[in-house]
C-alpha cells in the first residue's frame, strides 16, 4: 500500500504470522501462528484483504476488512472486522493510516461504503472513529467510500 517514515502498510502474508499472532495476544486474541497463518493465506483468496503496519520489526498494527453483496447495496459493502494497533505504538496515527488503506482496498473492489464493527459505547473507539469520518450506522460506525454519498 505505501510506506511513511520507515512505516510500511501492506497485505499480512503466512510468514507474518509469529508476529501477528504476538501482537493478537496483546489484544487478548491467542492463535497459534500456524492457524494464523492458514488463515491469512485463505484470506489472500476471498473477498477480503489483512493489512499490516510495520515498521522495523514485527507488526505494530492490523486491519482486516472483507467485502460482500447485499440486497439493499448496488455495489459490495466492506465491513473492518478487526483494527488493532499496539499499545506502545498508539497515538502516533497507524490507526488513521490503517483505516486510510482499507479505504483504499474497498474502493478497489468497488464497495461504495466501509463498516467498521464495533458497540458503540467504547468511548475511545467511538472518538476515532468520528475523527476518520464514520458515523455511528449498522453494526457499528458507516462511513462512504465516493463522495456525495
Amino acid at each position: 500500500m505505501g510506506s511513511r517514515h520507515g512505516l510500511e502498510i501492506r497485505a499480512a502474508s503466512a510468514a507474518d504470522a509469529p508476529g501477528l499472532a504476538v501482537l493478537l495476544a496483546e489484544a487478548g486474541l491467542t492463535i497459534p501462528p500456524d492457524s494464523l497463518a492458514e488463515r491469512l493465506e485463505a484470506m489472500r483468496t476471498g473477498a477480503g484483504v489483512a493489512l499490516i503496519a510495520q515498521e522495523w520489526g514485527p507488526p505494530s498494527g492490523l486491519v482486516v476488512l472483507h467485502w460482500y453483496r447485499t440486497l439493499t447495496e448496488a455495489r459490495p459493502v466492506a465491513q473492518v472486522t478487526t483494527l488493532f494497533v499496539g499499545a506502545e505504538q498508539r497515538r502516533r496515527g497507524l490507526g488513521r493510516l490503517l483505516i486510510k488503506a482499507a479505504s483504499q482496498a474497498a474502493r478497489m473492489a468497488e464497495c461504495d461504503t466501509l463498516q467498521l464493527v464495533a458497540p458503540p459505547e467504547l468511548t475511545d473507539l467511538d472518538a476515532f472513529c468520528r475523527a476518520t469520518g464514520f458515523a455511528p450506522g449498522g453494526p457499528g460506525f458507516v462511513r462512504p467510500l465516493r463522495k456525495g454519498r
